[in-house]
Formats: structure tokens, C-alpha cells, sequence
């Protein structure tokens, strides 16, 4: 299980304007873009000590907080 404060976090402090508890389609909805992604996947990579690769960088894998923390948690 990951920590989902530290995820919060990192999430709220690549994009401070996005209400990352609430939002179900941040790629969808465009409240991510590609920049955000870079950073955002950067963070998680050094945080929770995961790879993650191209073939992850799927929409449905990044529209959410649980999507997000579901990922990391396949990467573990």
C-alpha cells in the first residue's frame, strides 16, 4: 500500500490549481497536460523507488488519485 499523503503531495505540488481528491478525469478533462505527466511521473519514479515506462503512460492510468496510487502499486 503507498502512501497516499506523499502522493497528494507530490501531485499538488506539480499542479497546486488541481483538486487531485476530488477530479476523475484529469487527463480527459485537460487539467494534466504532457508537462505535468513529465513531472509528475519523475517524482513518483524517485518517491516510491518505481519504473515506470511508456506502455504506462495511458490516460486511464493518470485521470485519477486512485488511478495514479494503483499504478505504483503495480510497479511495486
Amino acid at each position: 500500500m503507498i502512501d497516499k499523503k506523499a502522493l497528494l503531495e507530490i501531485l499538488t505540488d506539480a499542479c497546486p490549481d488541481v483538486d487531485f481528491e476530488n477530479e476523475t478525469a484529469l487527463i480527459d478533462d485537460g487539467l494534466l497536460e504532457s508537462l505535468d505527466i513529465i513531472t509528475i511521473v519523475t517524482d513518483i519514479v524517485h518517491e516510491f523507488n518505481v519504473d515506470i515506462n511508456v506502455d504506462d503512460l495511458m490516460p486511464e492510468n493518470f485521470n485519477s488519485l486512485d488511478a495514479i496510487a494503483e499504478l505504483i502499486e503495480s510497479k511495486m
